[in-house]
């Protein structure tokens, strides 16, 4: 199936009042999972590759990129692809060519005045080329090379009225939001604020968007939907089936060489986190 465009699927689930995952591209067999995960759950998905993962990928994005484009437009089910959390201006360019329909553009680390600036040069640049642009307000932390951070630390975060502005000011299509969740958790603890979400969604007139949802418990994913969430940003959770499955499988078989021996199980494992998260949408 061709691919479908990120402002799409968002536009799609907001009209009919259902969020809409996406889960992190790191390797091939991560792009394969989700695919299969969304067809499994007849539903569609976005495929994320972060400026990390192209990092990982020695700062070449073609190949991910091309893979992931590959499997998605091999696949039944409706996916696009999205570039997220770039902070470099070449990476945010690099997207229009390997045929990216959104970006997520993180200058959430800058004072707000150079945030907004920042943000609208990359809003106008990625508006006159079609491309969807989501940014970031507050700080929801917890990525690689960053300081740990208290989700319910004073002034983390994001209040409706700067965001109401910032998005006025940016142009942005869509805005993820700190509402109590962070990057990289590996167990499902986190508590959302929900006041807070219902707050934003009745003061931003764009989507809203949750990362590190892989900390989140079913219950609160459901209700951060009905409180005004729509993108639902999957990533560790993805890992920590990964890991998990081969280290299951190697445990037990530890003479193994052929990495395709414990990737079957990996991936298998990965599409089904992939069709849960998606049955809660």
């Amino acid at each position: 199936m061709p691919l479908v465009s990120t402002g799409e699927l968002v536009s799609t689930a907001v009209a009919e009042g259902r969020g809409v995952a996406a889960f992190n591209v790191i390797t091939l067999e991560h792009a394969e999972a989700i695919a299969a995960g969304a067809e499994q759950a007849g539903a569609p998905a976005i495929l994320q590759i972060s400026e990390n993962a192209v990092k990982f990928h020695g700062g070449r994005l073609s190949a991910i990129a091309a893979a992931a484009s590959a499997v998605a437009r091999a696949s039944s089910a409706r996916l696009s692809l999205h570039l997220d959390h770039v902070v470099s201006a070449d990476l945010l360019r690099a997207a229009d060519a390997e045929g990216f329909s959104s970006v997520m553009f993180d200058a959430s680390k800058l004072p707000y005045d150079e945030n907004v600036k920042a943000t609208a040069d990359a809003v106008r640049w990625g508006h006159e080329r079609g491309i969807w642009i989501e940014a970031e307000l507050g700080k929801v932390g917890g990525k690689e090379g960053e300081a740990p951070l208290d989700a319910h630390t004073p002034g983390v975060r994001t209040d409706p009225s700067e965001a109401a502005a910032y998005v006025a000011a940016t142009g942005v299509d869509a805005l993820a939001v700190a509402v109590g969740s962070s990057h990289a958790m590996t167990e499902r603890t986190a508590a959302l604020d929900h006041t807070l979400i219902s707050a934003l969604r009745a003061t931003v007139p764009v989507p809203l968007v949750l990362h590190g949802s892989s900390g989140v418990p079913d219950a609160e994913i459901r209700k951060a939907v009905t409180s005004g969430m729509t993108k639902i940003n999957v990533g560790t959770a993805l890992n920590t089936a990964f890991t998990g499955a081969v280290r299951t499988f190697l445990d037990a078989s530890p003479s193994t060489v052929d990495p395709r021996k414990y990737l079957v199980p990996a991936r298998t494992a990965m599409a089904g986190t992939v069709a849960g998260f998606l049955g809660l949408l």
